[in-house]
């Protein structure tokens, strides 16, 4: 299979152009004179010394076709600088594979190599993908259940603030950051502004365009490698609203496409990257809807590995049903105030629901700014209930600074809660959980006659009946229950086994009419757990009518 991608960037890349050009690779394994190894889903790097005259970005047309002896994936290089190129593969198996380039320069043309890829190990379970059309898993097949923050600007900080910040995210349960490549308009504590850009120039707006800055990239990617050692997905978002004061989101189409085949190339064969096209998409008033769908079959045509990409949207939501569009980035502060509400977007389009903005947890003056640390951890549970994925971040100034425009410290009360809620769903099933019955009972979710989980939310129940939709159920089926406190962060088992019996058409109870005593107090849940092995239930239609 020949993977997609495009011959102009092809990019950027290569070779020397002297004949006795030096391919190396800057591998984690130790390698021979013979032969390179390098982890499946890791980066193989080859190095090569080349010309620095004219314009490389722009003049040198470089590519190379890696094989495993079946299929081809066409890779780009770029340009880093000082006469020196790279290009960036990410093996998706154990095993042996080639590389010859390609290029404009017949000189350049022909360079051969191989090396090995041995299996991964410890956390490196690959990169994440759609998987059971509205979830998440990591290359290997383990679940990634996205619990996610926003720091747009945190790379722009002071050298310490981004080490404190990896810091942070490395005592936190988010395994996934949402960030900006390009500046924002306010300076890091109002004061400090940055010393990187992505082009080479002067700020603020002196910049030229057909030249990438090798130093800026080189900072990004240093930073990105560090979150994929902490396990943590990069969701880089490639053109925002608020950088007006340096232009990049006004550059003209030639530098955007220069930009986004530079960054795809360079960053592509980092796993835990996700493409974001951009924030508040139809904010940004230089660009149109057409401007951007172009930039996703960019984006998707020049990544040969099929990283995670979405758009999200600020007042209007963008056409998610598009083919190269993977998953759906969603702003709504309202459609997770109730589980039914974040599960109707999962039947428009058909894909995985991330609510990356909801508000925020925060002091701010803004009402986006002012979220109790209880709502949202109350707003995390119900999009969870209702099948889909919610985002965090937290507007709460102290050291001169806050956590969703720089990062640092966290000083709300959410992550804790955030954590218990993400080990409850690391402890649960596989494939996911959706609503089981999205039309009647929508604080139900799980896989039917497997698992469910009961959400109360605001509601103060002392007392909750045992009923299960029909799906999956039949008589005498065994079930454990345990009650989550989801604040205090406390599981209390409940005595005994639920032993299932049909009610009518609709619904399964406990025998004898059991029910479950509650504390009166909100955000309580039920996990609600099979534990005989009884062979599974086929399921009815989903409507259960």
């Amino acid at each position: 299979m020949k993977s997609k991608f495009s011959g102009f960037g092809r990019c950027l890349v290569l070779l020397a152009m002297m004949a006795g050009a030096i391919i190396s690779a800057r591998l984690p394994a130790a390698d021979t004179p013979a032969e390179k190894t390098v982890q499946q889903w890791d980066i193989f790097e080859a190095q090569i010394s080349g010309p620095a005259d004219g314009n490389p970005f722009t003049e040198v047309q470089v590519s190379c076709n890696f094989s495993d002896g079946s299929r081809i994936f066409t890779v780009n290089g770029f340009y880093d600088g000082g006469g020196i190129y790279r290009i960036r593969f990410m093996p998706d198996h154990p095993g042996g594979w080639s590389y010859t380039t390609a290029s404009n320069i017949p000189a350049l043309a022909g360079k051969t190599g191989s090396f090995q890829a041995t299996p991964a190990t410890g956390k490196n379970h690959g990169p994440v993908h759609v998987s059971n059309t509205y979830h998440f898993a990591y290359g290997d097949g383990t679940a990634y259940n996205q619990i996610g923050t926003t720091s747009y600007i945190w790379v722009h900080a002071p050298d310490d603030w981004e080490d404190q910040t990896l810091k942070t995210l490395a005592e936190s349960p988010f395994n996934k950051i949402r960030m900006l490549v390009f500046p924002h308009n306010d300076n890091f504590r109002k004061t400090i502004a940055p010393t990187l850009f992505p082009f080479e120039g002067t700020p603020p707006r002196n910049w030229d365009l057909t030249r990438p800055n090798p130093a800026f990239f080189q900072h990004l990617e240093k930073r990105i490698g560090q979150l994929r050692d902490l396990n943590i997905e990069a969701d880089l978002i490639l053109f925002h609203p608020y950088g007006n004061n340096y232009g990049f989101n006004n550059m003209g189409a030639a530098a955007d496409d220069l930009y986004l085949r530079y960054i795809t190339a360079r960053l592509g064969a980092y796993r835990n990257v996700w493409w974001s096209l951009a924030n508040e998409w139809d904010f940004i008033r230089a660009k149109t809807e057409a401007d951007f769908v172009h930039y996703g079959e960019v984006v998707s045509s020049n990544d040969p590995y099929g990283h995670m990409l979405s758009i999200h949207n600020g007042a209007l939501i963008f056409n998610n049903t598009l083919p190269w569009i993977t998953h759906s980035s969603i702003q709504n502060g309202d459609a997770v105030v109730e589980s039914s509400r974040a599960e109707l977007y999962r039947d428009v389009f058909r894909k995985p629901v991330v609510y990356d903005e909801v508000k925020y947890e925060g002091t701010g003056a803004a009402r986006w700014a002012q979220l109790t640390p209880e709502e949202m951890v109350h707003r995390f549970w119900e999009g969870t209930i209702g099948g889909t994925y919610v985002g965090h971040s937290e507007y709460i100034v102290k050291d001169g600074d806050y956590w969703l425009a720089y990062g640092g410290k966290m000083y709300g009360q959410s992550a804790p809660r955030l954590a218990f809620l993400k080990k409850v769903l690391d402890d649960g099933p596989v494939r996911g959980t959706d609503q089981i019955d999205k039309w009647q009972d929508s604080p139900i979710s799980g896989v039917p006659g497997q698992y469910y989980l009961v959400y109360f939310g605001l509601n103060k129940p002392t007392s909750w009946a045992f009923q299960l939709y029909k799906n999956g159920l039949r008589d005498g089926l065994h079930f454990k229950v345990e009650i989550l406190d989801t604040w205090n962060m406390t599981i209390t088992p409940v005595d005994g086994d639920f032993v299932t019996a049909k009610k009518d058409n609709y619904y399964f109870v406990a025998e004898q009419g059991r029910a479950i005593t509650l504390p009166g107090k909100p955000y309580i849940a039920l996990r609600i757990r099979r534990v005989d092995d009884a062979p599974a239930v086929p399921l009815t239609a989903p409507n259960g009518e």
